[in-house]
């Protein structure tokens, strides 16, 4: 039995919780140890099960709680090179925590993880793919366009979590953000919009991926109906039906859900 806990997730900070009866891990800690603990605990988690904190990138909502929540906990951190460099550019690293740079592939008791790499506008960033023995997760956030390289892992996963951030027109026409900062997110470091992920997410579909969540929206510039509607709409397209064929879920900013594969 596999769970996949969608904690946090948006530009106001992003953790996920996948594990088993015989542990967890956490991708990423981008709010405070205090509210992750709180989150955890109103799942029933012992922060003390979690044997891994794998970080995608070092940007503040990703990384902010990571300092107090591994040191505290004795939780080793996995990231890439240009990450930690990150967060000891951030003021971040601390001489109590465990951190291991990713070099292909980390095997835990119950679980391997592996990396690739994403385009973003952050040294070091990555996705990663959870193989829980029988179920393989994805957690692929961040990324201003979908490569081969990030296409082949996310392929044969049986739940991935990917970015559907910013509606296009939405982004480019109402959006108040200046000018700098729209075609920061519209660009290949940028952000993924609700019709890549959409694309994305029906060839995934079609090679028989079965669930998806939808995640890092942005408050500004994306709805949340509006994001699932377009990935419906395209997995429409070849006939399959929601509940059916696949499960489609969006990410709340703080999400208590829990889902059991």
């Amino acid at each position: 039995m596999a769970k996949f806990c969608p904690l946090f997730s948006g530009s106001s900070g992003n953790a996920t919780y996948i594990g088993t009866p015989d542990g967890g891990i956490l991708i990423d800690a981008g709010v405070s140890a205090k509210r992750i603990r709180e989150a955890l605990a109103a799942r029933e988690i012992e922060p003390e099960s979690i044997k891994a904190l794998f970080v995608t990138h070092s940007h503040s909502d990703h990384i902010c709680g990571v300092k107090v929540l591994a040191s505290k906990h004795h939780i080793p951190v996995y990231l890439t090179d240009g990450t930690l460099q990150g967060i000891k550019d951030a003021g971040l690293y601390s001489e109590k925590i465990e951190y291991n740079c990713m070099d292909g592939e980390v095997e835990l008791d119950f679980a391997k993880v592996s990396s690739f790499a994403t385009s973003h506008d952050c040294e070091g960033s990555c996705g990663y793919v959870i193989d829980l023995g029988g179920r393989k997760i994805a957690v692929c956030t961040d990324l201003g366009y979908i490569s081969d390289e990030v296409h082949s892992a996310l392929v044969g996963c049986d739940l991935v979590m990917l970015e559907s951030n910013h509606d296009v027109k939405m982004l480019q026409s109402n959006s108040l953000y200046p000018y700098p900062l729209k075609k920061r997110i519209l660009s290949d470091e940028g952000h993924l919009s609700n019709n890549a992920c959409a694309d994305e997410a029906a060839k995934l579909l079609n090679s028989g991926t079965t669930r998806f969540m939808l995640a890092h929206l942005s408050r500004e510039n994306n709805l949340p109906p509006l994001a699932k509607e377009t990935t419906r709409s395209q997995f429409a397209l070849s006939g399959a039906k929601d509940g059916v064929d696949y499960r489609l879920a969006v990410a709340a900013p703080f999400d208590n859900r829990m889902i059991i594969l």
